[in-house]
Protein backbone atom coordinates (compact mmCIF):
# COMPACT_ATOMS: atom_id res chain seq x y z
CA UNK A 1 0.00 0.00 0.00
CA UNK A 2 1.58 3.37 -0.76
CA UNK A 3 2.23 6.04 1.73
CA UNK A 4 -0.68 8.25 0.14
CA UNK A 5 -2.92 5.74 0.19
CA UNK A 6 -1.89 4.74 4.05
CA UNK A 7 -2.64 8.22 5.18
CA UNK A 8 -5.69 8.68 3.39
CA UNK A 9 -7.23 5.93 4.64
CA UNK A 10 -6.16 7.10 8.43
CA UNK A 11 -7.68 10.32 7.91
CA UNK A 12 -10.86 8.92 6.53
CA UNK A 13 -10.99 6.15 9.71
CA UNK A 14 -9.89 9.00 12.25
CA UNK A 15 -12.74 11.21 10.64
CA UNK A 16 -14.93 8.06 10.80
CA UNK A 17 -14.32 7.33 14.51
CA UNK A 18 -14.83 10.87 15.61
CA UNK A 19 -18.79 10.18 14.66
CA UNK A 20 -18.60 7.02 16.87
CA UNK A 21 -18.37 6.08 20.17
CA UNK A 22 -17.23 2.32 21.08
CA UNK A 23 -17.08 0.07 24.25
CA UNK A 24 -13.35 -0.52 23.36
CA UNK A 25 -12.14 3.03 25.14
CA UNK A 26 -9.98 3.40 27.73
CA UNK A 27 -11.67 6.31 29.94
CA UNK A 28 -8.54 8.26 31.37
CA UNK A 29 -10.50 10.54 33.92
CA UNK A 30 -11.32 7.72 35.63
CA UNK A 31 -7.74 7.96 36.81
CA UNK A 32 -7.89 10.93 38.07
CA UNK A 33 -7.45 10.99 42.12
CA UNK A 34 -5.37 7.57 41.84
CA UNK A 35 -2.32 7.25 42.98
CA UNK A 36 0.46 8.44 40.47
CA UNK A 37 1.81 5.28 38.42
CA UNK A 38 5.03 3.37 39.52
CA UNK A 39 6.65 3.96 36.11
CA UNK A 40 9.51 6.71 36.45
CA UNK A 41 7.83 10.07 34.63
CA UNK A 42 9.32 10.83 30.82
CA UNK A 43 9.46 14.50 30.36
CA UNK A 44 10.59 16.08 27.22
CA UNK A 45 11.67 19.13 26.48
CA UNK A 46 9.86 21.74 24.75
CA UNK A 47 12.10 22.22 21.85
CA UNK A 48 12.45 18.29 21.66
CA UNK A 49 12.93 17.95 17.73
CA UNK A 50 10.31 14.65 16.33
CA UNK A 51 12.83 11.33 16.41
CA UNK A 52 13.79 10.31 13.08
CA UNK A 53 12.30 6.33 13.70
CA UNK A 54 11.06 4.49 16.50
CA UNK A 55 13.76 5.59 18.86
CA UNK A 56 13.29 8.54 21.16
CA UNK A 57 15.34 11.48 21.92
CA UNK A 58 16.85 10.85 25.75
CA UNK A 59 14.43 13.67 26.50
CA UNK A 60 11.36 11.68 25.87
CA UNK A 61 12.78 8.34 26.94
CA UNK A 62 13.38 9.98 30.73
CA UNK A 63 16.47 11.39 30.78
CA UNK A 64 15.12 15.00 30.62
CA UNK A 65 14.90 17.18 33.25
CA UNK A 66 11.83 19.07 34.35
CA UNK A 67 9.41 21.22 32.66
CA UNK A 68 8.21 24.71 32.86
CA UNK A 69 4.86 24.85 34.79
CA UNK A 70 2.38 27.71 33.31
CA UNK A 71 -0.26 29.52 35.53
CA UNK A 72 -3.22 28.70 34.63
CA UNK A 73 -6.73 27.59 36.30
CA UNK A 74 -7.68 25.33 33.77
CA UNK A 75 -8.77 21.88 35.00
CA UNK A 76 -8.55 19.68 31.83
CA UNK A 77 -11.15 15.94 31.93
CA UNK A 78 -10.04 13.65 29.75
CA UNK A 79 -12.35 11.92 27.85
CA UNK A 80 -12.16 8.26 26.31
CA UNK A 81 -9.33 7.58 23.95
CA UNK A 82 -10.59 6.17 20.66
CA UNK A 83 -9.27 3.79 17.94
CA UNK A 84 -5.90 2.34 20.01
CA UNK A 85 -6.05 -0.78 22.11
CA UNK A 86 -6.18 -0.72 26.39
CA UNK A 87 -2.35 -1.64 26.15
CA UNK A 88 -1.18 0.98 24.24
CA UNK A 89 -3.42 3.74 25.89
CA UNK A 90 -2.51 2.49 29.01
CA UNK A 91 1.31 4.32 29.07
CA UNK A 92 -0.49 7.38 26.99
CA UNK A 93 -3.18 7.27 29.46
CA UNK A 94 -0.37 7.53 32.52
CA UNK A 95 1.92 10.13 30.80
CA UNK A 96 -0.94 12.35 29.88
CA UNK A 97 -2.07 13.05 33.58
CA UNK A 98 2.01 13.22 34.87
CA UNK A 99 2.67 16.00 31.82
CA UNK A 100 -0.40 18.07 33.11
CA UNK A 101 0.97 17.97 36.58
CA UNK A 102 4.02 19.07 35.31
CA UNK A 103 3.07 21.75 33.70
CA UNK A 104 0.76 23.25 36.41
CA UNK A 105 -2.36 22.09 34.64
CA UNK A 106 -5.37 21.03 37.00
CA UNK A 107 -7.00 17.77 36.05
CA UNK A 108 -11.11 16.87 36.78
CA UNK A 109 -12.41 13.48 37.01
CA UNK A 110 -15.67 12.96 34.91
CA UNK A 111 -18.77 15.06 35.75
CA UNK A 112 -16.33 17.46 37.37
CA UNK A 113 -18.69 20.68 37.41
CA UNK A 114 -15.21 22.71 37.92
CA UNK A 115 -13.66 20.95 34.44
CA UNK A 116 -12.80 24.22 32.03
CA UNK A 117 -11.56 21.94 29.22
CA UNK A 118 -11.82 18.37 27.57
CA UNK A 119 -9.67 16.29 25.94
CA UNK A 120 -10.79 13.56 23.30
CA UNK A 121 -8.48 11.62 21.82
CA UNK A 122 -8.54 9.96 18.48
CA UNK A 123 -5.69 7.54 17.29
CA UNK A 124 -4.78 5.28 14.39
CA UNK A 125 -1.68 3.09 13.69
CA UNK A 126 -1.47 2.15 9.96
CA UNK A 127 1.34 -0.29 8.88
CA UNK A 128 3.10 -0.03 6.00
CA UNK A 129 6.29 -1.33 4.59
CA UNK A 130 7.89 -2.52 7.44
CA UNK A 131 6.73 0.61 9.06
CA UNK A 132 4.26 1.75 11.77
CA UNK A 133 2.88 5.45 11.59
CA UNK A 134 0.94 6.48 15.11
CA UNK A 135 -1.80 9.28 13.66
CA UNK A 136 -2.94 11.10 16.68
CA UNK A 137 -6.11 14.00 16.89
CA UNK A 138 -7.27 15.91 20.40
CA UNK A 139 -10.19 18.17 19.98
CA UNK A 140 -9.76 20.45 23.01
CA UNK A 141 -13.71 20.92 24.12
CA UNK A 142 -15.33 23.48 26.55
CA UNK A 143 -17.34 22.11 28.86
CA UNK A 144 -20.55 22.59 26.38
CA UNK A 145 -18.42 20.08 23.78
CA UNK A 146 -17.71 23.05 21.46
CA UNK A 147 -14.36 22.45 19.79
CA UNK A 148 -12.15 25.28 20.69
CA UNK A 149 -8.83 23.70 19.59
CA UNK A 150 -7.10 20.76 17.85
CA UNK A 151 -3.79 19.20 18.71
CA UNK A 152 -2.21 16.68 15.67
CA UNK A 153 0.77 14.95 14.78
CA UNK A 154 1.77 11.80 13.78
CA UNK A 155 4.95 9.37 14.82
CA UNK A 156 6.64 6.78 12.51
CA UNK A 157 8.29 3.97 13.72
CA UNK A 158 10.80 1.92 11.72
CA UNK A 159 10.79 -2.04 12.10
CA UNK A 160 9.06 -2.64 15.33
CA UNK A 161 7.84 -5.54 16.58
CA UNK A 162 4.81 -6.37 14.80
CA UNK A 163 2.00 -4.15 13.05
CA UNK A 164 -0.39 -1.70 14.26
CA UNK A 165 -0.72 -1.38 17.52
CA UNK A 166 1.78 -3.89 18.06
CA UNK A 167 4.51 -2.56 16.82
CA UNK A 168 4.20 1.15 18.94
CA UNK A 169 5.86 1.06 22.15
CA UNK A 170 5.14 2.42 25.33
CA UNK A 171 7.50 5.06 24.86
CA UNK A 172 6.27 6.22 21.98
CA UNK A 173 2.94 6.72 23.58
CA UNK A 174 4.43 8.60 26.38
CA UNK A 175 6.26 10.64 23.80
CA UNK A 176 2.76 11.59 22.26
CA UNK A 177 1.25 12.41 25.76
CA UNK A 178 3.72 14.80 26.36
CA UNK A 179 3.76 16.68 22.76
CA UNK A 180 -0.08 16.55 23.54
CA UNK A 181 0.24 18.12 27.09
CA UNK A 182 3.11 20.80 26.01
CA UNK A 183 0.87 21.79 22.82
CA UNK A 184 -2.44 22.21 25.07
CA UNK A 185 -0.21 23.95 27.61
CA UNK A 186 1.37 26.49 24.91
CA UNK A 187 -2.35 27.06 23.71
CA UNK A 188 -3.46 27.55 27.05
CA UNK A 189 -0.86 30.35 27.60
CA UNK A 190 -1.90 32.42 24.54
CA UNK A 191 -5.34 31.93 25.50
CA UNK A 192 -4.47 34.09 28.83
CA UNK A 193 -1.68 36.73 27.12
Amino acid sequence: MSRALATALACVCLAFMAGCTTSDVLEPSAMVGQPQATTAPSPATDAMPPPASGTLPPAAAGAGGPVAAISTNAKVQFAPVIGATVEAVTPLTERLMNRARERGIGLAPSGDPATTHMLKGYLAAISDNRATTVIYVWDVLDPAGNRLHRIQGQRRIEGGGGEGWQAVSPDIMREIGNLTIDEFATWLTAQTG
